[in-house]
């Protein structure tokens, strides 16, 4: 037996097209007693919650973005970085965002999820430069 929880955090922009919202930024997923918690986040980009796309040339302030709407979507499955396990990074230049780690450090680095990280043509919208979404597990006492 679990309980599934689609959740649509209201800090985060909602992807919407001809009035339909297109997937949950958030799911979580809490198993059995004790048991754990689990919590999938779309791929988060670097969109204010207007949907404003910060940092347009910028790959540094898209990650700090994307870090920033990556703690909110956490927070709204009462998770925290800590609590990540796996995260799947898309970028359009995989040697610029490597030049930008340190802000990357500063959301993931201590807590070293697993991590892929992968090079693509071009991701929603020609102004994006990185994608991230992520898995956590948070353990029920």
């Amino acid at each position: 037996m679990f309980e599934r929880k689609n959740i649509q955090p209201e800090k985060l922009f909602k992807r919407a097209i001809g009035g339909l919202i297109l997937y949950s930024p958030v799911v979580s997923i809490t198993s059995g007693v004790p048991g754990s918690k689990f919590v999938w986040i779309s791929g988060l980009l670097s969109r204010d919650v207007q949907g404003n796309i910060i940092g347009k040339g910028d790959m540094a302030k898209q990650i700090q973005q994307v870090g920033e709407n990556l703690q909110i979507a956490l927070e709204s499955a009462d998770a925290r970085l800590s609590d990540l396990v796996r995260t799947c990074t898309y970028t359009t230049d995989i040697d610029e965002f490597f030049k930008h780690t340190e802000i990357r450090h500063e959301y993931l680095g201590k807590y070293m999820p697993t991590s892929t990280t992968v090079e693509v043509r071009r991701l929603s919208h020609p102004d994006f430069l990185v994608e991230i979404e992520a898995t956590a597990v948070i353990p029920i006492k």
